[in-house]
C-alpha cells in the first residue's frame, strides 16, 4: 500500500467532518473518492497533504507515518496535489510549473531564478527543461510564456497538474480536475490521467463526473457525512445499495 488512512477523524469547532476513516490506496492504481457535496472528500485531501492536522488517527505514506509532517515535507516525500479551486501564481505558465520543482531542488526556486552560482544556473536550466516537458505532457507547451491567470479555465487546471507532476510525486491528488470542463476537454483529461498512471504513479482522484470516474478508476471509495459507506471496483459501486441511497435518496 502506498497510502493508509487509519482511523482518522477531523473536527472543526465541534463539528465532525470525518469520522473513523479507514482507506488503503494501492500503489500504481487510480483510486477515486466520490460522494455528495459536504461528504468530507476535500477535507480528507487536506489531511493527506498536510494542510489540515488530524484530530485523531494516523496517515501512513510509503510505510512512513506522516501524520505530523508539514505540507512541504510531505511534498518532498512524494505527495503532489491540485486544488478544487485553481491556485496559480501571477507568473508565466512555465514559471508556475517550475515552482513545482522547488521542494526537490537543492538551491530552491528563487535562487535558481536569481542564478547565484554556476551550479544554480545549471539547476535552473534543468528545471526549466523538465517543466517544458511536463507542459508538453499535458498538451499546453505552446502556452509556456503566457501569464497563467489569462488562460482558459480548463488549461489553468492542466497547468496545476503539470506543476504537481514537476515535483515527481509517487502519489498525486487530483481534486475535481474535470470541474468546469466541457466533454472534449474531459476526454483529454481522461487521457492525461491514464498516461500519469502508466508512468507507475498512483492517482487519488476526487471527481463528480461519474462517467470519468467509472471509466478510469480501479477502485472507488464513497463518502457520505464524513464516513466511508462503500468501497470497491466501479461495477460494484454502481449497484451498491448505500451508494444508491446517498446519491438518489432511495434504497434498492
Amino acid at each position: 500500500m502506498i497510502l493508509e488512512i487509519r482511523d482518522v477523524a477531523k473536527s472543526f469547532n465541534g463539528f465532525r467532518a470525518l469520522t473513523n476513516m479507514w482507506m488503503h490506496v494501492e500503489e500504481g492504481k487510480v483510486h477515486a473518492i466520490i460522494g455528495p457535496n459536504g461528504a468530507g472528500k476535500t477535507t480528507l485531501f487536506n489531511l493527506i497533504s498536510g494542510m489540515y492536522r488530524v484530530s485523531a488517527g494516523e496517515i501512513h505514506f510509503n510505510n512512513k507515518v506522516i501524520t505530523g509532517l508539514s505540507p512541504h515535507l510531505r511534498a518532498r516525500l512524494g505527495i503532489g496535489r491540485t486544488f478544487q479551486i485553481v491556485r496559480l501564481f501571477d507568473m508565466t505558465v512555465l514559471e508556475n510549473v517550475m515552482l513545482g520543482s522547488h521542494c526537490i531542488t537543492k538551491a530552491g526556486f528563487l535562487k535558481t531564478l536569481l542564478r547565484f552560482s554556476t551550479q544554480e544556473m545549471e539547476e535552473e536550466r534543468v528545471t526549466r527543461e523538465k517543466a517544458m516537458g511536463w507542459l508538453n505532457f499535458v498538451g499546453i507547451h505552446h502556452r509556456a510564456d503566457q501569464i497563467a491567470s489569462n488562460l482558459p479555465h480548463a488549461e489553468q487546471r492542466l497547468v496545476e497538474i503539470a506543476r504537481a507532476l514537476a515535483q515527481d510525486p509517487d502519489l498525486i491528488l487530483l481534486d475535481e480536475p474535470a470541474a468546469g470542463m466541457n466533454p472534449k476537454e474531459t476526454l483529454g483529461l481522461n487521457s492525461i490521467i491514464s498516461k500519469i498512471n502508466q508512468m507507475d504513479k498512483t492517482v487519488l482522484l476526487i471527481e463528480h463526473n461519474m462517467d470519468l470516474v467509472m471509466e478510469i478508476s480501479h477502485v472507488i471509495s464513497v463518502l457520505n457525512f464524513g464516513e466511508m459507506i462503500a468501497e470497491g471496483i466501479p461495477s460494484e459501486i454502481q449497484e451498491h445499495p448505500a451508494v444508491l441511497e446517498a446519491y438518489l435518496g432511495r434504497k434498492r
